[in-house]
């Protein structure tokens, strides 16, 4: 074999390993339009109610929350808004009257919390008609104090 052959049959090779890779980083790094739509439609609804709303504050909640709870959330006229008010003791907050979860970006468990318990309210669909607030490791903060939501 010379030295050429054996070039092509390497480089052959290494295309035929390195193909299939590719094609599933390609098929997971595309989510389903659906989901995009979701998103989109989430950060829209957000861009409208929140008054601290910017994509960089927002986008890491609204992409911790599932696309089938955001639909819940978005057929109820439910919005997800970032809100640096909030302690980072309890970050996580529900406000039922307004029909808005909204979380202090800066705390560094709060989106998980936020996902989490958008989700179980989702998957429930029972959304309570008060204030619930939760520490940052997802626990009830019963009796905690939270300043009020404000509309955008």
């Amino acid at each position: 074999m010379n030295c050429k052959s054996r070039i092509l049959g390497s480089s052959l090779g290494l295309l035929l390993i390195l193909a299939p890779h590719a094609e599933a980083q390609k098929r997971r790094a595309q989510a389903p339009a659906k989901d995009n739509a979701t998103h989109a439609a989430a950060m829209a609804r957000s861009a409208e109610t929140c008054p601290e709303h910017s994509d960089a504050r927002t986008r890491p909640g609204v992409a911790a929350v599932p696309a089938a709870a955001l639909k819940v959330l978005e057929s109820r006229g439910y919005a997800l808004c970032p809100d640096t008010r909030l302690d980072t003791t309890t970050p996580v907050v529900w406000y039922g009257k307004q029909g808005v979860f909204a979380w202090n970006p800066s705390s560094a468990g709060a989106i998980k919390v936020l996902a989490a318990q958008a989700t179980a309210f989702a998957r429930s669909e029972e959304f309570p008609p008060g204030t619930v607030v939760w520490r940052a490791n997802g626990k009830l903060a019963e009796g905690a104090l939270v300043p009020a939501f404000r509309r955008r």
